[in-house]
């Protein structure tokens, strides 16, 4: 048995925050419902951020966030969507919704109308800045909240701008491993006191949660951080990157001393291992390891290092990544059957359970793929649904 099997899930989230965190429940045993628009469904199916097939079927952006769903198709608009939302509602355990504050009461299925119907339920608000503040109705992305909470700041090269990440922080970190954790801490509660409750994620809220380090420091001397300067982003020779003969890029994260005077060793530079954080050396430290490690390739180098006991690692590509004997045999990139014979590899859950580990069971859904056996479980007989159909609510 997994270990939220019996737990079910409305999903009314667009995109990838959302998306990611009802997967990662879905991988571990809940009953995901992904509730779309007729006709439309989540804009991921058809986002320009996402790759698209030929013959129109969803992006690889959709199908790498949507496994162990079930789709169903509702006008939320009309009154017989919503009581079709409702009577679901009414026998989940969790709704997660990400529209801007006052969506969901607008259309008659806010908390407080949820609440009513179903005390036990957990309702999960994801949105961008929260249930309140002055920003609460303010549109943005992950480049607005992480600028926002100030971790955009601190990112890039010394002298340089502010740096975009490689992916999304506030979306994915902020975002959706958040709500996960505030969904299962109010199931927790739930078991103790038969109540649901709240919970309000923000992206900026938890985007500034992730900058402990950097708020450490601003604390104890009041200085800003700057960019590239800092003792874990930049500032020290023995935690930096560096570029070898043939472009690549390899990653030094020598900070204890026993690493760094290894790393020292190989490199014929033991005349730098007393200045490893003397503010006073470090430029010069840098400039005479970036000078040595231009000498050879970044295969030529990763030989010379093999089995010497330090951090130093290849800046990969995703390619490489996936190539990767580490990667493989923990076995994160996996394959599930989309269509007979076709395969999509995905991201496979990364939290392993000894007893209970996750799965990837059923593909992406259809847009309303599960409609009809919804609404059928729900006690809709053939004529209703077949009227529903017909004045456009599912």
């Amino acid at each position: 048995m997994k270990p939220l099997e019996k737990i079910t899930v409305l999903d009314l989230t667009r995109l990838l925050p959302g998306a990611v965190a009802t997967m990662m429940l879905g991988d571990f045993g809940a009953e995901i419902i992904k509730i779309e628009e007729p006709g439309v469904g989540d804009p991921a199916r058809h986002s320009r951020a996402g790759i698209f097939k030929k013959d129109g079927q969803p992006g690889a952006y959709f199908l790498a966030t949507n496994r162990n769903k079930r789709s169903i198709a509702i006008n939320l608009k009309q009154p017989a969507g919503r009581e079709i939302f409702l009577k679901l509602a009414a026998k989940a355990d969790v709704v997660i919704e990400g529209f801007r504050p006052g969506v969901m009461e607008r259309l008659g299925i806010g908390y407080e109308t949820l609440k009513a119907i179903n005390p036990r339920l957990i309702y999960c608000s994801l949105s961008g800045y929260g249930q309140d503040g002055p920003y609460r109705n303010k549109a943005g992305h992950d480049i607005n909240y992480i600028s926002t909470a100030g971790l955009l700041g601190v990112n890039g090269a010394k002298g340089g701008a502010p740096a975009i990440p490689g992916f999304q922080i506030a979306d994915l970190a902020g975002g959706s491993l958040h709500s996960v954790i505030g969904i299962l801490l109010a199931l927790q509660a739930r078991q103790q006191t038969g109540e649901g409750q709240m919970v309000d994620i923000s992206m900026t809220d938890c985007s500034l949660s992730l900058m402990y380090i950097p708020f450490a420091a601003y604390l104890a001397n009041g200085a800003q951080p700057q960019r590239g300067a800092e003792g874990l982003c930049g500032r020290y020779a023995c935690y930096q990157l560096y570029e070898t003969r043939d472009d690549r890029y390899l990653a030094l994260g020598a900070l204890e001393a026993k690493f760094w005077q290894n790393a020292c060793r190989v490199l014929d530079r033991e005349d730098l291992i007393a200045s490893q954080f003397s503010d006073d050396h470090q430029q010069e430290a840098i400039d005479a390891l970036k000078e040595i490690f231009r000498t050879r390739t970044a295969e030529e180098w990763l030989a010379t290092f093999e089995g010497v006991d330090t951090c130093i690692t290849l800046v990969k590509d995703i390619a490489e990544m996936i190539a990767d004997p580490q990667i493989r045999e923990r076995g994160l990139i996996a394959e599930i059957e989309y269509s007979p014979g076709e395969r999509l590899k995905q991201i496979a859950p990364v939290i392993k359970l000894s007893a209970t580990p996750g799965e990837m069971k059923t593909p992406p859904p259809e847009l309303g793929q599960h409609t009809r056996e919804l609404l059928a479980n729900l006690g809709y007989s053939e004529e209703q649904i077949e009227a529903l159909e017909s004045n456009k609510v599912i």
